[in-house]
């Protein structure tokens, strides 16, 4: 006779036990899974969500998923791909951390993050030594925006004084983002060589650049919307009936403005929370909105020579500025003074198609 105790008796314990067992290994299993992936599999991962982050926030969310994914995010190969995007950071936002993340993306060598600090740095905390390192490491990179806010610095001898102006410089490093494809340096050269600033005069070449930018800006817009209907106005507007298409005149079609970049969007965020919008006394802001630069000395910047109410860092920014508001605005007078009661007569800027830009 058999009792409970027999082998045909299941034991109710060992079952008990067994599932727990069993519940207990699928938990280390979905754990391990993770754990188990190497870093250079997620580094990959990180990498590829790195340079197409739509916002910061995109990717500091997953820096505090975990522990892991924190040391791993941090790693400089995920960080030197950061996108521009991803480092985009409003001026409401500046805090130290947000200074300590970019410098640290920069030390990557990320040259987004290099060109934003930098005119960080420059413009708004007025370290311009280091500002104007970064951006040269930036520029060394080929980033076209570098180079081009090198060559105005060059050109306005902006941290310094009048004579530190460099034209030659300007237009050296003007042609080297026009190589790049740069529409404002494309244009500014176009106007160097036009009027002979910096560079021997070839007015035939200058024109050339100055069609080219023409034909990116309007080709750039074109990319970006391609579903888009194109209006009539882009290409039907121009001041000069005489003139012909506007592809060959001085400010181009009549598309709408492109984006500015995010670091011209933190200055101009920075300096319009400011009181009295301007960056200090006696200094002025570019007058194209989506620019953002300020002075660094009084009289830095050139004014218009017709109205004298407007003025710019660039002729890009006055072309720019032009066909989005100026050419309703600007209404000729005789003369104007500056706050103190001080004639400026060196600082013109003609709003027409047959401008030169003086040098101040």
């Amino acid at each position: 006779m058999r009792t409970r105790r027999g082998v045909c008796y299941p034991k109710a314990m060992n079952r008990c036990l067994e599932k727990k067992l069993v519940k207990r290994r699928k938990v280390e299993v979905g754990r391990d899974l993770f754990d188990a992936l190497p870093d250079d599999i997620l580094l990959s991962i990180l990498c590829k969500l790195s340079s197409t982050a739509g916002c910061p926030a995109h990717f500091l969310n997953l820096l505090i998923t975990c522990k892991r994914l924190n040391g791993l995010g941090l790693n400089s190969m995920v960080l030197s791909k950061a996108s521009r995007r991803m480092l985009t950071v409003k001026a409401k936002n500046w805090s130290e951390s947000a200074h300590r993340f970019l410098k640290l993306c920069a030390d990557t060598g990320n040259v987004e993050a290099c060109f934003t600090l930098g005119m960080i740095r420059f413009y708004c905390l007025q370290n311009r030594g280091s500002g104007a390192s970064l951006m040269a490491k930036a520029a060394i990179g080929s980033h076209a925006p570098a180079l081009y806010s090198l060559a105005v610095i060059q050109f306005n001898g902006s941290g310094g004084t009048k004579n530190d102006k460099d034209l030659r410089a300007g237009v050296a490093l003007c042609a080297r983002a026009a190589f790049l494809g740069h529409i404002d340096a494309l244009r500014e050269l176009g106007h160097c060589l036009q009027d002979g600033y910096g560079v021997k005069q070839n007015i035939a070449e200058g024109r050339r650049f100055l069609i080219q930018a023409n034909a990116r800006e309007l080709a750039t817009v074109l990319v970006a919307c391609p579903s888009a209907v194109v209006p009539r106005s882009w290409l039907a507007w121009n001041p000069h009936p005489h003139a012909g298409c506007p592809l060959l005149s001085d400010f181009g079609c009549n598309v709408p403005s492109p984006a500015p970049h995010p670091a011209n969007q933190f200055l101009s965020e920075w300096f319009s929370s400011r009181a009295g919008n301007v960056p200090g006394p006696g200094l002025r802001l570019c007058s194209h909105a989506s620019c953002g630069r300020p002075e660094t000395r009084r009289h830095e910047f050139r004014r218009c020579s017709v109205c004298g109410a407007v003025n710019y860092c660039s002729r890009a920014c006055q072309a720019l500025d032009w066909k989005l508001r100026h050419k309703v605005e600007c209404a000729p007078v005789e003369r104007w003074a500056d706050d103190d009661g001080e004639i400026d007569g060196n600082d013109f800027l003609n709003d027409n198609e047959d401008d030169v830009m003086e040098e101040s």
